[in-house]
């Protein structure tokens, strides 16, 4: 297995797919990179050689990817946090972020249903 960014990237699967287990890269980005250093995108990950990995590895460090980007979205959340903006006050409580309706769905964000007592009549 090939490890790109601290990721052990799938052998089996083509290159272009196996990018995007890599936090930050979709499919998009993964053909630009792979466009950039001319590697086939119909390649195996298992089968590319030395020197193919080490240019996907230097165009790939050109991208803030994994640790950086995720620490970059969590204090981005923990500032809109901080300023009490309605983004933030909504990551407080647990509650969809975006406008979503919340009456009647939103379990992801929610969790399991609460019991209300005597709703029985």
């Amino acid at each position: 297995m090939a490890r790109i960014k601290g990721v052990d990237i799938p052998n089996n699967k083509r290159i272009e797919i196996a990018l995007t287990y890599i936090y930050g890269i979709g499919r998009s980005l993964s053909n630009k990179i792979l466009d950039s250093v001319n590697v086939d995108k119909d390649k195996r990950a298992g089968d590319l050689s030395n020197d193919e990995l080490n240019l996907i590895r230097d165009e790939v460090n050109k991208y803030t990817t994994e640790g950086d980007l995720r620490r970059e979205v969590n204090m981005n959340i923990k500032t809109k946090m901080e300023i009490n903006s309605y983004q933030g006050t909504r990551h407080k409580k647990g509650l969809p972020v975006r406008g979503q309706r919340t009456n009647r769905n939103a379990r992801t964000r929610k969790g399991k249903g609460k019991v209300v007592a005597n709703k029985k009549k």
